[in-house]
């Protein structure tokens, strides 16, 4: 129960501090669920390459790259 909780919360910070990058607007719900697929897409694509997220900064880096790449496909193809 915790780790969710504090799984959403990193979301909800990565979402936020992507918004800010790519000067997305969103509310507190769009930026956690941002940061949540973010947090998905970015390991994905770093996995792909052989790299791996070890502790909390390094989830929350790699988050916010997942959401700034969900937010440029967002825009350039949607």
């Amino acid at each position: 129960m915790i780790d969710t909780i504090i799984s959403l919360l990193i979301g909800a910070l990565a979402g936020w501090i992507a918004g800010n990058i790519m000067n997305s607007e969103g509310g507190f719900f769009r930026n956690m669920v941002l940061g949540v697929v973010g947090g998905a897409v970015g390991g994905f694509v770093f996995r792909f390459f052989g790299f791996y997220a070890h502790g909390m900064i390094a989830n929350i880096i790699v988050s916010v790259i997942g959401a700034c790449l969900c937010i440029w496909f967002g825009r350039k193809f949607l």
